[in-house]
């Protein structure tokens, strides 16, 4: 399953809500950023989030708040997540809550102070009610959801919310640098990218892109597009059959034993042991 870099979310109702239960083979979603707020719940397993230069690990039925714009990813290594995934436009919400744009939610379950902890865990318990409807599919479900779901919201605005700070340029002009970076890897992470290319892009000198670059993202720019590669490669081998240096090649690696290299280490595994389980699962299905 690909996935633009900058997300577009379908709306499901005029609030600017979208909610959705997804099940997607693991793997690693590279850092990329929307102007949505977003909300992730697993079903099962546990999710590796980045955010901030930091890492968190998202355990099953808890969940973690990612605000408007900022740049993360995800990785989870289960052969197939679960997970509830909602998104909210602040710029659609306003017009019903116009004070709404100027909160920023910090939900992150690694970071909840013990004092807030049971206001956590009662939203939690309204995830798992929304979780209970969608499973037993009762008469109109989706109503009741979404009443859920906005008492879930005002519960993350009147206890995990706080009133956005002061934004200098500087720092625009940064995550504005960073998010063209992003757009620029994805459109052309199969071709060769040298720094000279992308600090050029930027109107920067590759001295200064590449400490830019390490300071905002917290890895160097080469890595970056070694992991866009990499996941592109992952959904790949779930998702074809093609041959695996064919896949190799058309998502940019020219060099057999960096990739080895560079996927175990992402992984834990080869190329072909991801492919393995889903080939099993083919097989048991023939065989009913």
């Amino acid at each position: 399953m690909k996935e633009p870099v900058y997300e577009t979310i379908q709306y499901l109702n005029p609030l600017g809500i979208s909610m959705q239960y997804i099940t997607t083979p693991g793997g690693y979603h590279p850092m990329h950023w929307h102007e949505d707020l977003e909300i992730l719940y697993p079903l099962n397993g546990t999710v590796t989030i980045w955010v901030d230069k930091k890492t968190y690990l998202l355990k099953e039925r808890h969940f973690s708040v990612i605000e408007s714009a900022q740049v993360h990813s995800t990785c989870s290594l289960a052969d197939a997540s679960m997970f509830l995934c909602i998104h909210l436009s602040k710029m659609q919400f306003k017009r019903y809550l116009p004070e709404i744009e100027l909160c920023s939610i910090n939900c992150i379950p690694n970071e909840v102070m013990d004092d807030h902890f049971p206001e956590y865990r009662n939203i939690c318990e309204l995830f798992e009610a929304m979780t209970r409807l969608y499973i037993k599919e009762l008469s109109f479900h989706s109503l009741e959801a979404e009443g859920i779901l906005l008492q879930i919201i005002a519960q993350l605005l009147r206890n995990f919310s706080v009133k956005i700070p002061f934004t200098s340029t500087t720092d625009t002009q940064s995550k504005e640098r960073i998010r063209e970076v992003i757009s620029y890897v994805e459109t052309n992470f199969r071709d060769s990218i040298s720094l000279l290319d992308i600090a050029g892009h930027l109107g920067l000198t590759k001295e200064y892109f590449c400490r830019f670059f390490k300071k905002n993202m917290g890895i160097s720019f080469l890595k970056y597009v070694n992991d866009v590669r990499l996941s592109h490669i992952y959904q790949d081998l779930q998702n074809t059959d093609a041959p695996i240096a064919e896949i190799m090649e058309r998502n940019g690696f020219t060099n057999q034993k960096l990739f080895n290299q560079e996927f175990k280490k992402q992984y834990g595994q080869t190329p072909s042991a991801i492919r393995h389980p889903q080939n099993i699962t083919k097989e048991n299905n023939n065989n009913i």
